[in-house]
């Protein structure tokens, strides 16, 4: 089996993992870029700011930049005024990250799965529960924006339904992440250590637990039903 995937998908298994392993190794020259520049960029014109968002949108789309570290940097530059800025921009580089892993897939995946009928059976499951099942990989700030992007593009969730849950599920975290950006005195210091304090840090673990927790129970669930269904 791991022979045949990696045979047949060695495409989409190697650019899953560069969305991993690429925010990584960028934000820290980008950090410094955005810290050399900042009084630049917080004296842009209404256009700069259109291209800011824009350029941003790319970014998070192919993993250059974080999806926290857009809220910080931008919460931090521009203030509230920017953060419908940021929320469109959450959603544009989530509908250019699913429509790049489909052109990349070309459907490998999918034909693959059919060929092991439980496996696919609990990706159909799952694609039925895709509402929940987005909105859970969205709040978890430890789960990767553009890998979570492709790893949904490859369940293939209907566009408009990942484009809605995706944004929906974005703005618990984007909300607090945006506000310490807001209340930072030091924008180097704030992207390379966001000290959020122990409220903060209460928050973001409530997160991580609703969202793998939630995650596990749905991922149980398709199982269960996948496995009833071949009896």
């Amino acid at each position: 089996m791991w022979k045949k995937l990696l045979q047949q998908n060695s495409g989409t298994l190697l650019y899953s993992a560069l969305l991993v392993v690429v925010p990584v190794v960028a934000s820290s020259g980008l950090a410094f870029w955005l810290y050399r520049n900042q009084e630049f960029l917080q004296n842009l014109s209404l256009g700069g700011m259109v291209l800011y968002f824009v350029v941003v949108s790319l970014t998070m789309a192919f993993a250059l930049t974080p999806t926290t570290f857009v809220a910080l940097a931008t919460g931090f530059l521009f203030g509230w005024v920017s953060f419908p800025g940021v929320v469109v921009s959450y959603g544009i580089a989530a509908l250019i990250g699913y429509t790049v892993a489909r052109l990349i897939d070309h459907g490998k995946m999918t034909a693959f799965l059919h060929q092991f009928p439980k496996a696919e059976g609990v990706i159909n499951e799952l694609r039925d529960q895709s509402w929940s099942l987005i909105i859970l990989t969205r709040i978890s700030p430890v789960l990767p924006f553009a890998f979570m992007t492709f790893v949904l593009s490859l369940v293939q969730v209907p566009r408009t339904r990942f484009l809605l849950a995706s944004m929906a599920g974005m703005l618990p975290r984007t909300l607090f992440f945006f506000w310490v950006g807001t209340q930072a005195q030091d924008l180097l210091t704030l992207l390379q250590d966001p000290n959020a304090g122990t409220s903060g840090k209460l928050l973001m673990g409530a997160l991580v637990v609703i969202s793998l927790g939630g995650i596990y129970v749905l991922l149980n669930r398709a199982i269960k039903k996948a496995l009833a269904k071949k009896r």
